[in-house]
């Protein structure tokens, strides 16, 4: 069993500390559909405008492509002791292969792509008037030989967007999603509708299709908000990934939804931990604005290894806890079957 890479497979002792759900080069504003409060300035980052941008993200804030900046925000990574990173950007997000292999190679990190299509409002032209199983046998090749010609394999199904509710052609992307789970062993991570309906929704859909427990419902930190609906969640045998890290906030610009901070989650998590699901747990920061990175002033993907994990030990949580919620546990959901 190992994980597979976008420089090839790594056995499972390789992985060390991951961050399963983060996006390394993306362009989550290439979309012609107008997302939340989002501004259209192409305006530079400074001191003065940090704090607007980073409430409502501009176009510039919604790039994050720039290969050397890459670099150079997981080469801090990695001295922190990040040694795995996954990137959850799929198709329509500004996915970029080659450019992975590269900052992969430059670092020496262990990175990970994702595979599959976001939602309805990023799908390419033509999508909808694709098959169930035409769909499936594109994310089987790309994870079994590789992206297009490229030879650079993905490591994960995802992240399959959903919005709510659930479009038509969403739920067909879901159900091939499945269909190339089974066919490759490779972990299904969902991006879920924002509604709190939407995971448990989600969940049953593909319930319908497999009873496997490789299945990463992303951002319960935004989307569920009480411990019961939590647990409830975790009943499916799902993963549930608290991937926001980092961001939190009474402004959320994508629906009305107060994010929670990081002292919140992890209280949550350890509530979750105290009834017997601390293997189902997943940790990230789902990086995805420039006023995320360090550069340009915000936390960085060292975020959680810095400033989460001390904050951990300090709430009740041991080093046990900490190497099952940060190593063990993304490294089982990641690995595949020869």
């Amino acid at each position: 069993m190992g994980l597979r890479t976008v420089r090839g497979d790594i056995s499972g002792h390789e992985a060390g500390h991951i961050q399963p759900h983060e996006h390394v080069l993306s362009h989550i504003g290439g979309t012609t559909r107008q997302q939340g409060t989002a501004l259209a300035s192409e305006e530079p980052i400074t001191l003065e405008n940090y704090n607007e941008v980073r409430r409502h993200h501009s176009a510039f804030d919604m790039r994050v492509d720039d290969i050397e900046d890459a670099v150079r925000e997981l080469e801090s990574y990695r001295a922190a002791g990040g040694s795995t990173i996954v990137d959850a950007t799929s198709i329509g997000l500004g996915r970029n292969p080659a450019g992975l292999a590269e900052v992969a190679e430059r670092t020496g990190l262990h990175v990970i792509m994702g595979s599959g299509w976001y939602h309805r409002d990023y799908h390419p032209a033509g999508l909808r008037d694709r098959s169930r199983d035409d769909l499936a046998a594109q994310i089987s090749l790309e994870v079994t030989q590789g992206v297009g010609d490229t030879g650079i394999r993905a490591g994960l199904i995802g992240e399959i967007g959903l919005n709510w509710p659930v479009d038509p052609v969403e739920d067909t992307v879901l159900r091939a999603a499945v269909d190339a789970h089974h066919e490759t062993g490779a972990a299904l991570m969902i991006h879920p509708g924002r509604a709190e309906q939407a995971p448990a929704d989600a969940m049953a859909r593909v319930r319908q299709e497999t009873s496997s427990t490789k299945i990463v419902m992303s951002h319960i930190d935004r989307t569920l908000f009480t411990l019961d609906a939590m647990l409830e969640l975790a009943d499916t045998g799902c993963y549930l990934e608290f991937d926001l890290f980092g961001q939190e906030s009474s402004y959320y610009p994508y629906a009305d939804i107060d994010l929670p901070n990081d002292a919140t989650r992890l209280g949550h998590i350890r509530a979750l931990c105290e009834r017997g699901h601390r293997d189902r747990i997943l940790l990230s920061q789902d990086i995805c604005f420039r006023s995320h990175l360090q550069r340009y002033g915000g936390e960085g993907y060292a975020h959680l290894l810095r400033n989460v994990v001390p904050l951990m030990l300090r709430r009740g949580f041991d080093q046990d806890d900490v190497t099952a919620l940060t190593a063990d546990n993304p490294r089982r959901m990641l690995e595949i079957a020869p």
